[in-house]
C-alpha cells in the first residue's frame, strides 16, 4: 500500500476554532425532549425531571451550544405556550412532525437544562407562522433584566436572572416548501431584516443567524443566499448551512466519498457572502453557521408513524441506530468543519438525544453512546485551538460516482495554551491499513501522548442498549514521533486521533 504523507507547521494556519463548532441541536421532534433529556419518572431524574444519566454523557462531550427548539417545529411554535405554570400550558398539534406537543418543556426549562449540563442555548425564533413581535418579545423575555412586560413575566415564572442567550436563529429552512410559512427569498430577506433590527433594539449584544438554503440541491441554492443577504447582510452575523448524508444501494465507497462535496458547499456559500459584501460595500465579514449536519436515514417506518398513528406524544421518530461506517462519515464531516474554521464558526450536530443522535435512551431504562458519539466527543475534547494548514499527499480511489477520492482525510489542530496538537485522520480504504508519515519538524519538542483508534471488522457493527460497547475506541494505535518525523498505521476504515504533547522529559 502506498504511504500517505502530511506536513504540519505552526507558521501556516487556517484559523482559530470557535468552541461553538462542536454544538448540537435538540428539537421538539420524536423522543429528543420527552423521554430523551426529560423523563420525570426515570430512576435518574433530577428535581426538574431531567435524566442525570443523559446529562452525564452530554457533559463528557463538553457541548458548547445547543440549538433549540427547532428545526421544522419552530415554524409553528408559540413560545408563550411553553412558559408559566405547567398545568395551564396548552397541548398543541405539532404539524411539522404530526405529533402532540404537551409544552411541559419550554424556554425556561430548556435554559435550565442547558445550565445544568454546562452549555449555551442557540435559540431559534418562529418566522414561519409568526414574526417580528413574537421574536422581539422572546428576546425581552430571555435577556432583559426586569421592569418590562416580558422580563417581569420571566421573573414571575421563577427565573429572576436573565437567560442571557447570545446566539439566535432567524427561522429555519424558510426556502423549503415543507416549512410552515415557506417564503420566497425576497419575502424572507425582508422579514429577517425587520426582525433582526427589532431583536437587536431589545438587546444589541446578540448575534443572529440568517437562513441559508435547506441543502445544496435546492433549486434556488446560491440565488437564495445572494437575495437574502442582499436584504439582511448588515444586520446578521452568520448565514446557515444544512447537510445530511446517507448510504444508498449498499455502496460504501460512494457513502464515504460524499464528504468531499462538503468542502465545496462551504466554499460556495463563502463566495456568495463575499460577493454580497463586495457588492454592498460592507466592511464586516460574514461567518457561517453549519447548524444542521449528520448522517440521516429517513426510513419508511417513520413516515408510517406520522401518517397512520399521528398526534402521539414523543413518538419514536428517526431512531435508526448508527453503524461504524456512519461514525467514519461523521468524523470526516468534523474534519471538514475544522478545515474551514476560518469561516465556519458555529456548527450543530443534528441532533443530540434519540432522534438522529449520538446518544440513545430506553424509556425507563439505560442511556448509551452510538458509534457516532466517539468522533464527536474526540473532536470536541481535543480539537480546540488553531487549525493548521495541513498539507496532505495520499493515494486515492475512484468509482462510478467520484474520481480520485483521497484515502486519507485529515486535519491538525494546535493548542498552544496547553502545548498540545491533535491530528484527526480517517482511512477511507476498505482493503487494508494505510501507512502514514508526517513531517512535524516545525513543531519542536513534542511526543505522542496517545493514538486513539475507532475500528471494527464489520462496518455495519453498531451499539445497542444490550451491547453498548460493540463499537468503541481503543488506545492501541502505533503512532510514534522521532526527530519531528511522525509514523503511524491507520487501520482500514478507521477514525484516528493522534495526540501530541510537549516533551517535558
Amino acid at each position: 500500500m502506498e504511504t500517505a504523507k502530511i506536513i504540519a507547521d505552526p507558521e501556516f494556519r487556517i484559523g482559530e476554532v470557535d468552541p461553538r463548532l462542536y454544538g448540537s441541536f435538540i428539537e421538539h421532534l420524536g423522543r429528543a425532549v420527552y423521554n430523551g433529556i426529560y423523563e420525570p419518572g426515570h430512576p435518574t431524574a433530577d428535581d426538574m425531571g431531567f435524566r442525570r444519566d443523559v446529562m452525564d454523557i452530554v457533559r463528557e462531550v463538553g457541548v458548547p451550544i445547543v440549538r433549540y427548539p427547532g428545526g421544522n417545529f419552530v415554524s409553528g411554535y408559540n413560545w408563550r405556550d411553553g412558559v408559566g405554570p405547567k398545568e395551564k400550558r396548552p397541548r398543541r398539534l405539532d404539524l411539522a412532525w404530526r405529533s402532540l406537543e404537551t409544552n411541559e418543556v419550554g424556554t425556561d426549562e430548556f435554559c435550565e437544562w442547558a445550565r445544568r449540563v454546562g452549555t449555551e442555548v442557540n435559540m431559534a425564533v418562529n418566522l414561519g407562522t409568526a414574526g417580528i413581535d413574537e421574536a422581539r418579545s422572546l428576546v425581552e423575555y430571555c435577556n432583559h433584566p426586569g421592569g418590562s412586560l416580558y422580563s417581569d413575566m420571566r421573573i414571575a415564572n421563577g427565573y429572576r436572572e436573565p437567560h442571557k442567550i447570545k446566539t439566535w436563529c432567524l427561522g429555519n429552512e424558510m426556502d423549503g416548501p415543507w416549512q410552515m410559512g415557506h417564503k420566497t427569498a425576497d419575502e424572507y430577506g425582508r422579514l429577517a431584516t425587520e426582525t433582526a433590527v427589532a431583536m437587536k433594539w431589545v438587546d444589541p449584544t446578540i448575534e443572529l443567524v440568517a437562513c441559508g438554503s435547506s441543502h445544496r440541491k435546492m433549486p434556488t441554492f446560491g440565488q437564495w443566499e445572494a437575495t437574502v443577504l442582499d436584504h439582511v447582510y448588515q444586520y446578521v452575523d452568520y448565514i446557515s448551512l444544512h447537510q445530511y448524508y446517507h448510504k444508498t444501494d449498499n455502496d460504501l465507497g460512494t457513502f464515504l466519498a460524499q464528504t468531499v462535496q462538503m468542502d465545496d458547499f462551504i466554499r460556495s456559500v463563502v463566495s456568495t457572502a463575499d460577493y454580497v459584501r463586495a457588492k454592498k460595500g460592507h466592511t464586516k465579514r460574514l461567518y457561517l453557521s453549519f447548524d444542521e449536519w449528520n448522517v440521516w436515514y429517513q426510513n419508511p417506518v417513520d413516515k408510517e408513524i406520522m401518517q397512520k398513528t399521528p398526534w402521539q406524544v414523543a413518538p419514536p421518530l428517526y431512531e435508526a441506530p448508527y453503524t461504524h461506517e456512519d461514525a467514519l462519515v461523521v468524523g470526516m464531516m468534523l474534519i471538514t468543519l475544522l478545515r474551514n474554521a476560518d469561516r465556519v464558526k458555529i456548527a450543530c450536530l443534528a441532533q443530540l438525544i434519540n432522534t438522529i443522535a449520538p446518544i440513545s435512551t430506553v424509556t425507563g431504562g439505560p442511556a448509551w453512546r452510538q458509534a457516532t458519539y466517539y468522533p464527536y466527543m474526540h473532536a470536541s475534547c481535543y480539537g480546540r485551538g488553531t487549525v493548521l494548514n495541513l498539507q496532505v499527499r495520499t493515494p486515492s480511489y475512484s468509482n462510478k460516482t467520484f474520481d480520485a477520492v483521497p484515502l486519507l482525510d485529515a486535519v491538525a489542530v494546535l493548542d498552544e495554551e496547553h502545548e498540545q496538537m491533535t491530528v484527526f485522520a480517517v482511512n477511507r480504504g476498505q482493503d487494508g491499513a494505510l501507512p502514514l508519515e508526517g513531517d512535524l519538524r516545525g513543531i519542536g519538542g513534542y511526543q505522542v501522548l496517545e493514538h486513539i483508534t475507532l475500528e471494527h471488522s464489520d462496518p455495519l457493527a453498531r451499539n445497542t442498549a444490550e451491547q453498548p460497547n460493540e463499537v468503541v475506541p481503543h488506545t492501541r494505535g502505533d503512532a510514534q514521533l522521532s526527530d519531528g518525523r511522525l509514523t503511524a498505521t491507520l487501520p482500514k476504515l478507521s477514525w484516528n486521533v493522534i495526540r501530541l504533547g510537549k516533551n517535558r522529559g
